[in-house]
């Protein structure tokens, strides 16, 4: 599944893309997220915790980071094992940088493929929209660290498993069902 969020952060690009390339810092803002080991090279341990209700699932894996700093870009490989449930996934996230006319534009691309259990978990509308939010909390994250000048994501602690809301999910899956059925786009 692909999920596309872009946000204007009112910092000059120069301030996001340093942000960018301190891996251990963007990785605190990501809920759930943890870094475990630097590896070198761009290669890091880690592991990411996600919480949906009574179920919490673990993935330990890999992520590897490839800036492009010519272009203000770079690009995110991961992959997991949740070793208790046997679930996978794989992330591939994609990033882009630009100025815009009150600061830089932060535009994320991510394409998450899960397998196993946790695949099985729910209707695909369920893994799709719980990914969004976290997705788009990575990207509030940011955004919040950046305006307020300080680590907002906690220095050298990772954010909690990211527990999502019942309630705010299942408006957005019935949201976006209605939003299909009616053919709309952005569904």
């Amino acid at each position: 599944m692909e999920i596309k969020q872009s946000i204007v952060i009112r910092r000059s690009l120069d301030e996001v893309w340093q942000l960018f390339q301190d891996i251990p810092a963007v990785a605190r803002c990501m809920p759930g997220a943890e870094l475990t080991e630097d590896r070198g090279d761009g290669k890091y341990a880690g592991k990411v915790s996600i919480r949906l209700g009574p179920l919490t699932t673990t993935f330990e894996g890999e992520v590897e980071h490839w800036p492009e700093p010519v272009s203000f870009s770079g690009r995110a490989e991961g992959r997991g094992v949740d070793r208790r449930g046997g679930s996978r996934s794989r992330m591939a996230m994609v990033y882009a940088l630009s100025e815009a006319d009150d600061g830089t534009e932060l535009a994320v691309t991510a394409d998450l493929q899960l397998s196993g259990p946790i695949a099985q978990f729910g209707r695909p509308a369920i893994v799709t929209e719980t990914a969004k939010l976290l997705i788009e909390q990575f990207v509030a994250n940011i955004d919040a660290t950046l305006t307020n000048n300080e680590d907002t994501c906690g220095e050298g602690a990772p954010l909690a498993a990211q527990e999502i809301n019942a309630l705010k999910l299942g408006s957005r899956v019935v949201s976006g069902s209605v939003k299909r059925w009616l053919g709309k786009k952005d569904a």
